[in-house]
Order: structure tokens, then sequence, then C-alpha cells
């Protein structure tokens, strides 16, 4: 976890060719690089589920720091544009950040040799908002969109009720029931658990 929000930052490499992928660096880079270090992993891509602070705010320097390239929709370039209204909203220091190298779109597969992960767009959160299902794995990075017992805000500018429960019904809920479900804040869940206890879905 990382950053005033404790966003959950994920790290996933491959043991045999060592490539690396980072999701949602928002903040604390220097931990991110001495974890990347300690596992001896190359970073390779820089993934961002959605353009807020907490999830985009320590990307660009990232890059700068390893070469890595930013991916990231498209569609959340207005939230970067917004960086130094985001910061005052938590009364941090506004970051640097960039337009990505590449967006997330759709069906789009990113992540490494051996970890591949499509691309969902889960509009509602954010216009932007991604989730990365790693079908093999049985793992789901739910950016915002879904977390254990709760979903995503949608007060925020881009947020959208309606978008988000379409997508969180069409898109997540019709995963294998098995799948582990990452989200951006919080605990761990499976898309079956959420499916029995979440309230936003009944």
């Amino acid at each position: 976890m990382v950053g005033p929000l404790q966003c959950n930052c994920t790290i996933l490499g491959n043991e045999t060719t060592y490539e690396a992928i980072v999701v949602d660096p928002g903040d604390e880079i220097g931990a991110i690089l001495a974890r990347l270090e300690a596992l001896k992993l190359h970073l390779k891509q820089i993934i961002v589920t959605h353009g807020h602070i907490d999830h985009v705010g320590g990307a660009l320097k990232l890059k700068r720091l390893t070469g890595a390239p930013i991916l990231m929709n498209e569609k959340d370039l207005p939230l970067l544009k917004m960086m130094d209204m985001q910061a005052g909203w938590l009364g941090i220091p506004t970051p640097e950040v960039a337009a990505p190298d590449s967006s997330l779109e759709d069906g789009l597969v990113v992540g490494v040799t051996g970890l591949p992960a499509q691309v969902i767009h889960t509009p509602g959160h954010t216009e932007g908002s991604v989730c990365l299902h790693f079908a093999p794995e049985k793992l789901l990075l739910a950016g915002d969109t879904l977390f254990a017992g709760s979903i995503g805000r949608t007060d925020l500018p881009g947020g959208d009720p309606v978008k988000i429960m379409e997508s969180i019904h069409e898109r997540l809920i019709v995963l294998p029931k098995d799948t582990l479900v990452v989200p951006g804040h919080g605990p761990d869940t499976s898309i079956g658990r959420e499916i029995l206890v979440n309230p936003f879905l009944r």
C-alpha cells in the first residue's frame, strides 16, 4: 500500500525471465524500486487503472527511473489535467504527470511473458477506469471499480453510478467465481464472495 490513501500498488513478475509490471504506482516510488531490486526484477510496463492521483501520482517518476512505458486509458486524460485540483483535495504537493505512452483499450493484452492480462474497460468510477484480468492465474486487479463489500465512488469528476453498475454486472461478475479480486484499496476478495455479500450487487 502506497501514499496517504493507501493505494494497493501491485508488482507482478515472471520468476524465469525476471520481467515485471507495476500496477498503480501512486506514491512511494523509492519503496517500489527497492522491492523490484530485491526481487531482481526488470520493469517492463507501468500500468495505471485510472487517472486519480493516488494511482497515477508516481508513474512518471517511476518511468524516468526505469525507462518503462506508462499505460493508461486515454479517456482519463482530463483527470491528469486536473492534477493540481486533485492534490488540493488531499492537501499534498502536485506530482508531475504526463500522457501515457499507450492507451489501455478494452481487450488489449498487456503484461509480460507468462503473465498475460486482458484489459477490461469498466467506466463508472472514472470514464477511463480499467481492470486487468489474468485468466490463467484466476486474478483480477480491479482498480477502484469493485471492492470487498463495496464499489467505487461515483461522485468525483468522471464518475457515473449507472455506468459503474453496468461495468460490474456485465463485465466483472460474469468472471469465474473463484477469481481472486485485488481492489485498488482495502482487502482482497473474490468474484463469488462479492456476488453473495456485496450489498451493491443485490
